[in-house]
């Protein structure tokens, strides 16, 4: 291992306050010095596998990375071949085809119902709480769930499509509380079966369907979470589908995490361990896929949110590991802390947005009155 390698890593960590073997909870102990060059050839992809392999440890991961993005650490280190190698397939491949469009159902919503159920809220939500005046995890995302019902003025009798459904949460909350008609598409085999579980009874259906294959008509649209899976090579045509599918006069919502520049890729890390097929839409992606399709009505950034949704997942989680580890490696356990901890620290870092826009066909006459 190269002395001026690892100088030139403690120079960068220097300079977020990260001090090597220090004492602060955001400090790095390195335990394998091979740590350095890896992250230096690497940078994020390289950071994360070396923590997987138990080369170094922090007692605040979340800290650590909102120090690193603060000081712009990540735009220091030289991207290597590899992954310029994934930069270049993301451009010229595309990678969330239809053909592609379970991969990430099979990769990461199904590797276990144990395990979201000791993680999420009690309606398994897994996207951004809203927590302006909750107290708990669970109050947090009743009050989002709400939020979206009242952001499309949702009433009884209404139908709504829920584009990725997850486990069914919105659909289960606007059918009890608002008494809405709901059919939530997913393309995980495992949310489908449990969500069909959880809204028995109620006027819910639960598909097992690509958003491409819809072809009906809805009062209402929502989507929170899952345009992150839809890729820039799609974005126009899932708006196309989107537009075609509501109602004159209705709404659609989407929830999406959101970057401060337009890519075509997504973190090495991210893409290879948790999410593939990925990607954070920036706001100019977004105007120019419903350009002559919607008029947008409203949009909400409360980021800052999913930092402290984030930390909550993280301590259930956790707590939780003990009840479910036997379907687990050791390694995946590291693999989840970082993933959940790392993105933790992107949004306190204000690096990663989470926005809520609201969108009509034609405008609302007389304007939209914006919903908080």
């Amino acid at each position: 291992m190269g002395k001026k390698v690892k100088e030139i890593a403690e120079g960068l960590l220097g300079k977020a306050d990260i001090i090597i073997d220090g004492n602060n909870p955001w400090d790095i102990r390195v335990k394998n010095d091979r740590f350095y060059e890896r992250v230096m050839a690497e940078g994020n992809l390289g950071l994360g596998e070396s923590y997987m392999d138990g080369w170094w440890e922090s007692d605040a991961i979340d800290e650590m990375i909102t120090r690193i993005l603060n000081a712009r650490l990540d735009k220091e280190v030289k991207v290597s071949a590899r992954m310029a190698y994934e930069y270049a397939k993301a451009r010229v491949v595309n990678m969330q085809g239809k053909t592609r469009a379970f991969e990430i159902g099979k990769r990461h919503y199904d590797i276990g119902n144990d395990l979201y159920a000791a993680m999420l809220d009690s309606r398994m939500v897994y996207t951004c709480a809203y927590w302006n005046e909750a107290q708990t995890l669970n109050e947090a995302q009743e009050a989002k769930l709400d939020l979206v019902c009242r952001k499309i003025g949702l009433k009884a009798g209404d139908s709504v499509l829920d584009i990725g459904c997850g486990w069914g949460g919105f659909a289960q909350y606007a059918a009890e509380k608002y008494g809405a008609h709901v059919v939530g598409i997913t393309v995980s085999k495992e949310q489908a079966a449990l969500a069909r579980k959880r809204v028995e009874g109620l006027p819910v259906e639960i598909r097992l369907q690509d958003y491409r294959d819809v072809d009906e008509q809805f009062d209402h649209i929502i989507s929170l979470g899952m345009i992150e899976h839809v890729g820039y090579k799609n974005y126009r045509t899932y708006m196309e589908i989107v537009s075609k599918c509501l109602k004159d006069g209705g709404f659609f919502l989407i929830q999406t995490i959101g970057g401060l520049r337009s890519v075509t890729a997504t973190d090495a890390w991210i893409e290879k361990y948790i999410f593939p097929n990925s990607m954070l839409p920036s706001v100019k992606q977004i105007a120019e896929s419903i350009e002559k399709l919607f008029v947008l009505e409203d949009l909400h950034n409360f980021g800052a949110d999913y930092d402290k949704t984030l930390m909550a997942w993280y301590k259930n989680f956790n707590d939780g590991w003990g009840s479910f580890k036997q379907n687990y490696s050791e390694q995946f356990y590291r693999m989840w802390k970082y993933y959940l901890l790392s993105c933790a620290g992107t949004f306190r870092s204000r690096s990663n947005q989470l926005w809520q826009l609201v969108l009509s066909k034609n405008g609302v006459p007389g304007g939209y009155t914006a919903v908080r």
